[in-house]
């Protein structure tokens, strides 16, 4: 089975930058769909970015011009870029695998079957 495990979070003041890495214990991810998720405390689990099987990104609206989603193959590694922190983005931060082989990545947690254990992000004012 495949196991994932985030790394990179911290505290940084708003207008920061932090690097997510989720590395893959097997090259499944090179045709597979990965997405992040955040949760902050007492909200429900939020899509955050996902990374299409033809490479295309997608996020959700605020993060928009802030976050870069990517991958590398070579290195069995998801990446989340983020750029100008706000406040507002503190949460645990999850990667997630679809192993199914997803025609189009979906931007729901259900279709993601492979969690990490999260790492925390806390951006202060």
């Amino acid at each position: 089975q495949v196991h994932l495990m985030e790394s990179g979070g911290g505290s940084v003041q708003a207008g920061g930058s932090l690097r997510l890495s989720c590395a893959a214990t097997t090259r499944t991810i090179s045709s597979s769909c990965m997405a992040w998720f955040r949760q902050a405390p007492g909200k429900e689990r939020e899509w955050v970015a996902t990374i299409n099987m033809d490479g295309s990104p997608q996020y959700v609206d605020s993060a928009k011009g802030r976050f870069d989603i990517s991958k590398s193959n070579d290195k069995n590694t998801l990446y989340l870029q983020m750029n100008s922190l706000k406040p507002e983005d503190t949460a645990t931060y999850y990667c997630a695998l679809d192993s199914l082989h997803e025609v189009a990545c979906r931007v729901v947690p259900g279709p993601y079957d492979t969690w990490g254990q999260g790492t925390q992000v806390t951006v202060s004012s």
